[in-house]
């Protein structure tokens, strides 16, 4: 209709307004095709996010950090809330583990595009020599939903301990021992809860980080098969590295699935994400950009 009017009137203010308006219908749409693609099971709901630094010792630690500060900045621009739930620091500086409970809609949805290796290349500050280093971290997603996942878990096959809560969003610091990490013996995997005010609270907690994260290998396990029995490679495997953050000699930070890449790196830096998640989301592969190039 809008058109229709321009062609008639011909004015250059009814041209802006049909172009506006075209716009806003093309941003709409696009906002719905994402939305679409969050179609699993538990992508609505609040997740998890796990950060490991790799080896390198101060390096790989302060990496961590700095992830830690992207993701949260991230969802600072989403709206959503967020919480540490276990931080453990490095030696010096930075972090070895941390984890955030991400609370809001579509929260795991968005996040899982971010589980891998992530690389950095940078002159250390830490060398006195200026040299370049390359350190790794990684992230791990799970869902935060409790009452949606049918994970059985036995007492017998858990080994719980405690520990005075410290660090980042730790109680009662030093005074009692609230915290609780609790190992799953047959998986070996190890979660832990220090955010809360009372152990009984944390032990809660931590069972339902377990429950996610068993969750997330079954998953694994049965997409695993299908790309098996498809014959494609899978895209989400402990230790395979999904992106590269350069910032000398030159700035560039590139998802080595999709191609996606930008070299505004202190806006990815500050929680400028939604172009790579969704460009994951989307299912583009690497390649399909015009000019892409590998990061050495």
């Amino acid at each position: 209709m809008l058109v229709e009017l321009a062609k008639e009137d011909g004015g250059t203010a009814m041209w802006r307004e049909v172009e506006g308006e075209y716009a806003s219908l093309e941003k709409d749409m696009a906002l719905f095709e994402l939305d679409q693609l969050l179609a699993g099971p538990l992508d609505r709901g609040s997740a998890f996010i796990t950060i490991h630094s790799g080896a390198g010792g101060t390096e790989a630690c302060d990496w961590a950090d700095m992830l830690m500060r992207m993701y949260q900045r991230w969802c600072e621009r989403k709206g959503y809330k967020t919480e540490i739930i276990d931080y453990q620091p490095g030696d010096e500086v930075g972090l070895r583990s941390a984890t955030l409970e991400v609370v809001g809609e579509n929260a795991y949805g968005f996040l899982q595009a971010e589980r891998g290796v992530h690389r950095l290349v940078r002159i250390s500050p830490f060398d006195a020599a200026k040299k370049r280093h390359t350190s790794f971290a990684s992230i791990d997603v799970t869902p935060d939903s409790d009452e949606d996942i049918n994970i059985v878990i036995r007492d017998e096959d858990l080994k719980v301990d405690t520990y005075r809560s410290g660090g980042k969003g730790g109680q009662n610091v030093n005074k009692v021992e609230t915290a609780v990490r609790i190992t799953h013996v047959p998986s070996g995997i190890i979660v832990a809860c220090q955010a809360e005010r009372s152990q009984p609270k944390n032990r809660a907690k931590a069972i339902s980080m377990l429950k996610a994260r068993l969750f997330q290998i079954e998953e694994d396990k049965k997409k695993a098969e299908i790309e098996r029995q498809y014959g494609e490679k899978g895209d989400i495997a402990w230790g395979s590295q999904i992106r590269s953050y350069v910032f000398q000699p030159y700035q560039m930070v590139k998802d080595h699935r999709t191609g996606e890449k930008t070299s505004a790196v202190q806006g990815v830096m500050d929680g400028d994400l939604d172009a790579f998640i969704e460009a994951k989301l989307r299912g583009r592969k690497a390649g399909e950009a015009d000019g892409d190039i590998d990061i050495d």
